[in-house]
This record gives C-alpha cells, sequence and structure tokens, in this order.
C-alpha cells in the first residue's frame, strides 16, 4: 500500500491491536496469533496493528517484530497491517527496515526508551524512521514523546510518508491545536488506554477514529459503540459506556499494566490460546477473570 492508501484505511473506520500470544515456554506462538487474527479481520476493523502497545511490543525482541508482521500479513484475510516501532532511533530504524520488509503496510513510531527528549530530538527522531521505509508511518504521542504542533508541521514539510497523528495524552485542548493547524495532511487516531471513554472528546476535537483494545474479545459490541459513536446515537454511547466501559475501567484500574492484562484475559476467555502476559506486566487473578467472565457474558 502507498502511504496514502494506507493514511485512508486507517480513517476509514474502527481499528484494532490484536494481542500477542506467547506458549508455554514464552515464545510467540504464531498458529495461536494466526486463529485469533483469522477470527477478528471478520469484524470489519479497517487496519490492525501488530506488535502494538496493546501486542506488548516493549517486552518483545528486535526479532520478533518481523515475525509477528509476517504472522498478521498472512492470517489478517487482506486487512491492512500496521507495525509497532520504537525504541532509540538505531534500533527504530532497523525495526522499521525489517517490519517494512516482512509486509507492513505501515509504522506506528512508539514512544522511545526511558528518558526525555526536546523538540529538536524528537524531530531528528520520527524523522529518521519515515527517511528510513517507504510505508506510512504515524506518530504516536505519548508520555515521553509528546510533539508540539510546531514540530508536527516541520516533520509534515519534510516527510511526505508521515500520515498520521495517534494521541495518549488525554490533553484535548494540545491536540485539537495541532488538528487545527496540520487539517487533513494526517489522519487522527485517538490511542488513550481503553479508548472509548474518551471517544467523544476526541471526536470533537477532529479526530476521526481510535483504536479499540476490547475489539480484541468483545468486536460486535466495539463496533456497535463505534456505530453509535459517528451517527450521534448518545443514548446507545452511553449506555454501552454505563453497562460495559465503565465496569471494565474499574476493573483495568486495579492494578498498572491491566490496560494490556485485562485485554489478553479477555481474549483468553474466549477460547483463544493468548498465554499469559510477559513481565514486568501481571495476570489477572482468578476472581478477577470471573469478573470479566460475568461482564463479557453479559454483552454476548
Amino acid at each position: 500500500m502507498t502511504p496514502q492508501d494506507i493514511k485512508t484505511a486507517l480513517g476509514a473506520g474502527l481499528l484494532s491491536f490484536p494481542v500477542t500470544p506467547f506458549d508455554g515456554n514464552g515464545q510467540f506462538n504464531r498458529p495461536a496469533y494466526e486463529a485469533h487474527l483469522d477470527w477478528l479481520s471478520g469484524y470489519g476493523a479497517t487496519v490492525l496493528f501488530a506488535a502494538g502497545g496493546t501486542g506488548e511490543f516493549f517486552s518483545l525482541t528486535p526479532d520478533e517484530v518481523p515475525k509477528i508482521v509476517s504472522a498478521a500479513k498472512a492470517s489478517a484475510n487482506g486487512t491492512p497491517i500496521v507495525a509497532g516501532c520504537g525504541y532509540g532511533t538505531e534500533m527504530a530504524i532497523q525495526s522499521a527496515k525489517a517490519s517494512q520488509d516482512a509486509g507492513a503496510d505501515g509504522l506506528l513510531l512508539l514512544p522511545h526508551y526511558l528518558i526525555d527528549a526536546p523538540q529538536e530530538g524528537l524531530f531528528a527522531h520520527a524523522k529518521a524512521i519515515c527517511d528510513a521505509v517507504d510505508i506510512g508511518v504515524m506518530i504516536y504521542n505519548r508520555d515521553n514523546a509528546q510533539y508540539s504542533a510546531d514540530t508536527i508541521a516541520r516533520l509534515c514539510d519534510v516527510c511526505p510518508n508521515l500520515i498520521g497523528f495517534k494521541d495518549g495524552t488525554g490533553d484535548i485542548g494540545g491536540v485539537r491545536q495541532i488538528t487545527a493547524k496540520m487539517g487533513d495532511r494526517l489522519t487522527y487516531l485517538g490511542g488513550m488506554p481503553t479508548a472509548e471513554l474518551f471517544a467523544e472528546a476526541y471526536m470533537g476535537a477532529g479526530f476521526s477514529t481510535y483504536s479499540s483494545a476490547v475489539f480484541n474479545f468483545v468486536p460486535e459490541l466495539a463496533n456497535r459503540f463505534y456505530a453509535a459513536l459517528i451517527s450521534g446515537d448518545r443514548d446507545t454511547c452511553e449506555s454501552i459506556l454505563n453497562s460495559f466501559f465503565y465496569p471494565f475501567m474499574e476493573l483495568r484500574s486495579r492494578r498498572k499494566g491491566y490496560a494490556v492484562s485485562a485485554i489478553k484475559a479477555g481474549v483468553r476467555l474466549l477460547g483463544y490460546d493468548a498465554g499469559p502476559v510477559r513481565s514486568p506486566l501481571t495476570d489477572l487473578t482468578a476472581a478477577e477473570e470471573e469478573v470479566l467472565q460475568a461482564l463479557i457474558d453479559a454483552h454476548s
């Protein structure tokens, strides 16, 4: 796909980040991953993100990422695949090239590792990744990688394959400045944990869509919420928020890292062999999985 193709696909509908399953030895379980993606791709996500945040990119080795991308391309039934990319600039360049070679249709540049950086450093980092590949790149504005509107404008001027901006800061005022300044030069995606909780605010700030983590295990519910959101059906949105997303948020908030762990638990409860999370994350307790199972059953 050309950068413009993936830009269009990103803005065309609901998106999701499949979890990365691990086997009993803690290694990538390709058959389980392909089975889940084959099922997941039937629910209409316009792009799937391989080895993203919910896919535990932070716990993967550099050589695992292109293997996961390759498996996603083989099993997603034509759904475009965007690969996670990150860490320091040199590692990110290597990862970007490897994912492109593995068939990725685009890249999501996750925050770099550990330290804060000035805007000039963020500019150089993102530009280096864009320059290293031919496919479309989107930046993830979050934590220690928060780009100013001026930095994004500079990047757009020199990086024709920079096509997207995903936000995980929750700073609606800040991101509204970016959407106002950049207009349709980029596709804008909500990227807060459990993005549905913030979707209405982001839509008002000029965003067209978001990535749904719960799509991993309740895709029909995720689609119903998204359809209500874009049609302006506020009553349905509020009903689903109250019955599912706020209780899920309460469960997710019990322990750090549960924004990923709870999603993986949901996939396991659905019957797919997702395996455990990798450290430093921890899995839900048996009692917490019972709470999640009841929540899933109530919305099946």
